[in-house]
């Protein structure tokens, strides 16, 4: 796959101009993206390749906290190379045409009231399905810990530790951290665990502590497609991602007077300052609620 890769940018270079720093823009997006699809994936050849494992990739990028600006960058490298490669007769169907280039936006993360968390919260709670106890669960889950995507779904049942109110996880470079949980989300995930996950296991053997309707894995797409129905359920009008319940706890906790240290920890934030940007959208939210209380102020 690589050697396609270099092929398109031998073209870039010959027939398009382009500088030596787009070269090394392209080559770095696009080799970050073969790399992900190797070894993510297990593909071996461009024709392989769909739309969803490239939303996937998307997907993966925004988990990562990349700005929406390198996000839509990668995402038109990768745009054109499939054009590319069409062109050329490698492939013969282009996953990307349909493909929708990510809006590039700037702004502070956002996060929901923690009204409107209750209300997404309790709405799985609404029936007693085997995938309903999972929905509730992982809701709690992500809400109670700040997690990112890749750490919930890659969770296993192992990680969980009911008793002691604690989750294991594998964030971001390999670090290693125990996040605790609040009592409501620990006796949600023990519900989730004795009455939900037996009914969706296919194999004894499967690890994962959250599952899908096959038995297997849950994936990123899965999850976020899990929270948009609670969110149109509820009709919550702004966005909400999985990410915004991650931002939402991290505003939470520093609006009840948690320490940024505290908040550096439990997020798996390496350094302090990704973790200061709460601060700014907290003091944004409080600057807000005052300005509703005192309208002439």
């Amino acid at each position: 796959m690589q050697a396609q890769v270099d092929e398109f940018l031998d073209y870039l270079t010959a027939e398009k101009g382009y500088s030596e720093n787009t070269l090394a823009a392209y080559r770095n997006d696009l080799s970050q993206f073969t790399q992900h699809l190797t070894n993510q994936a297990g593909l071996t050849s461009w024709d392989e390749v769909n739309q969803s494992q490239i939303v996937d990739y998307i997907l993966h990028m925004k988990e990562l906290e990349y700005v929406s600006s390198t996000i839509a960058r990668k995402v038109a490298a990768i745009k054109s190379f499939f054009h590319y490669l069409r062109d050329e007769g490698v492939i013969t169907n282009d996953p990307t045409l349909s493909l929708e280039s990510p809006k590039v936006k700037k702004h502070l993360p956002k996060a929901i009231s923690e009204e409107d968390v209750e209300r997404l919260l309790a709405e799985p709670t609404k029936s007693d399905s085997p995938k309903a106890l999972r929905d509730s669960a992982l809701l709690e889950a992500l809400y109670a810990t700040g997690m990112r995507v890749t750490e919930l779904v890659s969770l296993n049942v192992e990680d969980v530790d009911l008793e002691a109110g604690t989750i294991y996880c594998l964030g971001k470079g390999d670090r290693e951290r125990v996040v605790p949980i609040y009592d409501q989300a620990g006796l949600i995930l023990g519900r989730y665990l004795n009455e939900g996950r037996p009914h969706l296991l296919r194999d004894a053997g499967e690890k994962a502590l959250f599952l899908n309707h096959r038995g297997e894995r849950l994936t990123r797409q899965g999850l976020w497609l899990i929270i948009k129905h609670y969110v149109d359920a509820i009709g919550i009008e702004s966005e909400v991602t999985p990410h915004t319940l991650r931002h939402s706890f991290a505003t939470h906790m520093l609006h009840g007077g948690a320490k940024l240290r505290d908040v550096q920890k439990l997020l798996g934030h390496a350094n302090i300052s990704t973790t200061q940007v709460y601060t700014q959208v907290t003091r944004d939210h409080l600057r807000e609620a005052y300005n509703e209380a005192h309208p002439r102020a």
